[in-house]
């Protein structure tokens, strides 16, 4: 059965729904703003536009008609493990946008870091008129764990820096911006030579805490970790350690193993540590960057239904399913 009402919730929808309207004339285009709004026909709607972190199982449940969910985020965690959300929903998502943003964070953070800005803004604050020599990207090397589109387009503005790029990845010939490439069985080897070491890999098993004490032994004291992957690939204990000991020079983290970070986490008085809360995807045009994606997978599903939805994201299998 082909979709007909549409529901877009949450961050941007007005602007989604603006923009399609005329494209396809043939739809019901709702909005909602949170899951007290998904009353009468938004209710019958069979897609449901939103950044996945905003989708919880009373939104689910408010839409008994569900066929597809178009998360406009690349990360969609809390979707795969939502048992409320029933297994013959398709699930889809938003990648390939996000190379801009977050290459401006990366290279943000290396600076701040390197010139120890958070210092000069607590001088500010104190009306403390202080002064050091200020660290240079140029010349320094930046080592990247997850050679895919975002580091594609941040190696290139590395280069423009200066800076001499090693890409960690199976990949063996360099892409552009790159001067080398190395195998993560080398990753200790590749850190050492780091002046920022620089994460951008997917979550999976294999990279649970793979930047744990050990690892962190092999970078020099004077090397600086960014942290914009996802917060479980760092071993946030060892890395306070670390930084408490002075065994690297620091550290910026975008993204945490719990978000919101508590105000409890002992991160938040970390030494030489920079926070900032999950904010490396984001931009004040990202619904115009998604908005394509969202286009294509809607026109490919009124073409031939959920089986025409391209990259699908499986989903784990349920505990007990048969």
């Amino acid at each position: 059965m082909a979709v007909s009402d549409i529901l877009f919730f949450g961050k941007d929808a007005e602007y989604y729904r603006e923009h399609l309207a005329q494209e396809f004339p043939g739809l019901r285009l709702h909005l909602a703003k949170d899951n007290a709004g998904i009353t009468g026909q938004a209710a019958e709607s069979q897609l449901l536009v939103a950044m996945a972190p905003a989708v919880t199982a009373a939104t689910v449940r408010a839409l008994p008609r569900l066929q597809w969910v178009q998360a406009m985020t690349t990360g969609v965690d809390n979707l795969l493990i939502m048992p409320e959300l029933p297994p013959e929903v398709a699930i889809t998502r938003v990648r390939g946008i996000h190379g801009p943003q977050m290459s401006e964070m990366a290279i943000l953070n290396m600076m701040l870091l390197a010139r120890n800005f958070p210092a000069v803004l607590r001088n500010q604050e104190r009306r403390r008129w202080e002064r050091w020599p200020q660290k240079l990207l140029v010349g320094r090397t930046a080592v990247i764990l997850g050679v895919g589109s975002i580091s594609e387009e941040l190696a290139p503005r590395c280069k423009a820096f200066g800076m001499r790029v090693i890409g960690i990845s199976s990949r063996s010939e360099p892409p552009p911006g790159f001067d080398k490439m190395m195998p993560r069985a080398r990753l200790a080897e590749a850190a050492a030579l780091a002046d920022f070491l620089i994460l951008l890999t997917p979550y999976t098993p294999e990279t649970h805490n793979i930047i744990d004490a050990k690892l962190l032994a092999s970078m020099r004291p004077d090397s600086w970790l960014v942290n914009l992957a996802r917060g479980n690939v760092v071993d946030e204990e060892a890395l306070a350690t670390a930084l408490r000991a002075g065994t690297i020079a620091g550290a910026a983290l975008d993204v945490f193993a719990q978000e919101p970070l508590p105000e409890s986490s002992p991160l938040w008085d970390t030494p030489n540590l920079i926070i900032t809360p999950h904010i490396g995807g984001m931009s004040d045009t990202y619904a115009e960057q998604a908005l394509p994606t969202l286009r294509q997978n809607l026109a490919d599903f009124l073409r031939g239904g959920v089986g025409a939805l391209q990259e699908q994201i499986e989903r784990p299998a349920r505990a007990g399913a048969t």
